[in-house]
C-alpha cells in the first residue's frame, strides 16, 4: 500500500523564490516537450516518447539561455515529463483530450518523489538531489 503525506509549510522568502522558480521551470519544460512532440507529429508523423524528451531536457540544460534549469531540482522536471507521457498515453487510448500547454496563471505544480526528501530529527530536508 502506498502512503501520501500532506504537509503545510510557511516558506521563507528565499524558499518561496526557489519554489516559484521550480514551478516556472517545470511549466517551461512541460510546454517545450509538448511543443516538440506536437511539431514532430505534424512535420514527420513521428511519435516522441519519454526517453527522447528526457534526452532533450539534458540538452536544454546545456544551452546558455536555458542554463537556469540547472538551478532547480531535476526531480520535478523529470516528473513533469512523466506526466506529459501519461497525458499522451491517455490521449492515444481515447481516455482524454490532447494535452494542453500549462499556463502561469493556474499556479502550477511540481511533484517530488520520495527519494527527493529525508526526514531526520523532526526536520524535512532534501535527499540526494
Amino acid at each position: 500500500m502506498e502512503k501520501a503525506h500532506s504537509y503545510r509549510f510557511y516558506p521563507t522568502s528565499e524558499q518561496e523564490n526557489l519554489l516559484r522558480r521550480t514551478l516556472g521551470c517545470v511549466r517551461l519544460v512541460y510546454n517545450k516537450a509538448l511543443h516538440k512532440r506536437t511539431q514532430a507529429w505534424y512535420e514527420r508523423q513521428e511519435r516522441i516518447g519519454y526517453g527522447q524528451t528526457s534526452s532533450m531536457l539534458t540538452a536544454w540544460k546545456k544551452e546558455a539561455e536555458l542554463n537556469f534549469l540547472n538551478d532547480v531540482s531535476s526531480v520535478p522536471l523529470q516528473q513533469g515529463l512523466r506526466h506529459l507521457q501519461s497525458a499522451f498515453t491517455n490521449f492515444f487510448a481515447g481516455r482524454a483530450k490532447y494535452p494542453n500547454f500549462k499556463k502561469k496563471r493556474n499556479g502550477g505544480s511540481a511533484e517530488f518523489t520520495k527519494a527527493a526528501f529525508k526526514f531526520k530529527d523532526g526536520q524535512i530536508g532534501t535527499g540526494s538531489v
